[in-house]
């Protein structure tokens, strides 16, 4: 390479135009890794929840905590990771959630009791928390903004295929192997991750901002999303009371968690972005979008076993070409918003989605095969769609210097939307057994009608 090619490429990355190749592929790799790795631990260990339980002498009950505990220590450090993002760096706290990732999966493998197993979850979803919260920074940090897109349709191809792959996994792996080694697998992508992003990556890009970190904020959201996330879970034990009392304490949370942080500059909860009408209306965009996939997803398989009495196998196969179509849309899509609005095209998938979920609420009894598997194709196609041009907004709808804190938005709406679509299908099966997947479908129908028209509403804003 000529000396003027390298200083042109010098001069591009100084002024935020992105890493160079071939160094931008290199840390682009080590961020897909990671987000593969979190994907796909979200779902690899379910199906190893009976043979836990039977090794470490446990309750089916207890056991379940194996995913919970996970799912608990993402949530609850989404905010305060996207926080360290922008007063460490990217870069450090991105690197330090690949090692914690790496390190809590080897104590997953070895741990002799489920208390220690599942201590050891609660720190690996703390891992996947940085990664959730900051990846998405580090994409609009090492992209040129007209290839943002890309990324980030990268991200979200790696999100599908982990959680589409993870179930038939963990039964490859099951079937050769102990349960530990669900872990274990982790432990050589984590050895070629985390050297290639501490390496490669850019250090103080964009700069971090010394600030103290706000610790009773933290408080207030762990208090708020902790039980919400907890609450939701509960609606589905019988134990209606108390799930509703952890729900209302952690909407109280909320409540004065929004208090506390108005009028603060950089603050833990990103009020000063959600300002942005054009970044505030992609937020409720996204909230609708996952609400309406979690109340398919969680509803489906109920239908699919118990109504139509497909195995547990042709149930699998039945879902699986929603997520392998949002692999095949999410690429297009990243190279479709280089040239088009966000809010034409996350219209049209969104559009596309409601369709596809009103064509599945309005299938036959007894459909064939492949008469269901369009059905879900259309519904992927519309997600796939939606979501890598809705992302790419949130996180350029703000300053660079608070990209930590837009990836941190985008976590929790992605994690408010699958509590609200979790809460809708646990309360429509309580009052409606018969016909329950069809109502849950309509509902999430409307929702994604719903977030249709707000995303298309986002042309008027930008044109203002």
């Amino acid at each position: 390479m000529s000396t003027a090619v390298v200083e042109r490429e010098r001069q591009k990355e100084s002024e935020g135009e992105g890493l160079p190749q071939p160094r931008r592929t290199w840390v682009m790799l080590a961020v897909v890794c990671g987000v593969s790795l979190m994907s796909l631990d979200s779902a690899i260990a379910n199906i190893a929840l009976p043979t836990i339980a039977r090794d470490l002498s446990a309750s089916e009950s207890t056991t379940v905590w194996v995913v919970n505990a996970y799912q608990l220590g993402s949530v609850l450090c989404l905010l305060p990771a996207a926080a360290l993002g922008e007063i460490l760096g990217l870069k450090k706290v991105y690197a330090a959630g690949l090692v914690l990732f790496s390190l809590s999966s080897l104590a997953c493998a070895l741990a002799p009791s489920l208390g220690l197993l599942i201590a050891a979850r609660l720190a690996q979803g703390v891992g996947c928390a940085c990664i959730a919260a900051i990846g998405p920074a580090v994409i609009r940090d090492i992209y040129p903004r007209r290839l943002i897109g890309v990324g980030i349709s990268m991200v979200a191809l790696s999100v599908a295929v982990g959680g589409a792959a993870g179930p038939t996994i963990a039964s490859l792996i099951l079937s050769v192997a102990h349960w530990p080694w669900l872990f274990l697998v982790n432990i050589p992508v984590g050895m070629i991750a985390v050297p290639l992003f501490v390496t490669l990556a850019r250090p103080g890009k964009p700069q971090p901002q010394p600030r103290p970190f706000d610790v009773v904020a933290t408080v207030l959201s762990a208090a708020a999303l902790g039980p919400l996330l907890i609450g939701v879970d509960s609606l589905g034990s019988g134990d209606h009371t108390l799930a509703l009392a952890e729900i209302a304490f952690g909407l109280a949370c909320g409540a004065l968690l929004v208090w506390h942080q108005l009028g603060r500059k950089n603050a833990l909860l990103p009020l000063d972005l959600l300002k942005i009408p054009l970044l505030s209306l992609s937020v409720v965009t996204s909230i609708c979008s996952y609400s309406a996939q979690i109340l398919a997803y969680v509803s489906l398989p109920f239908l699919f076993e118990t109504v139509m009495h497909r195995s547990q196998v042709a149930t699998g196969l039945l879902v699986t070409p929603w997520p392998l179509m949002i692999v095949l849309a999410a690429p297009i899509a990243g190279r479709l918003s280089a040239h088009y609005p966000a809010a034409i095209l996350s219209s049209i998938g969104l559009a596309v989605m409601a369709i596809g979920l009103g064509l599945l609420a309005a299938m036959p009894d007894q459909p064939a095969d492949w008469n269901i598997a369009w059905r879900m194709a259309l519904c992927g196609v519309g997600f796939g769609f939606f979501q890598t041009p809705n992302n790419a907004t949130i996180l350029t709808g703000g300053p660079p210097s608070r990209s930590g804190a837009a990836g941190g938005i985008l976590a929790v709406a992605r994690t408010l939307g699958w509590c609200i679509g979790s809460a809708l299908v646990t309360l429509i099966f309580a009052l409606s057994p018969t016909g329950a997947t069809m109502q849950c479908l309509l509902v999430a129908c409307g929702f994604a009608t719903v977030g249709a028209i707000v995303s298309v509403s986002r042309g008027a804003v930008r044109r203002r």
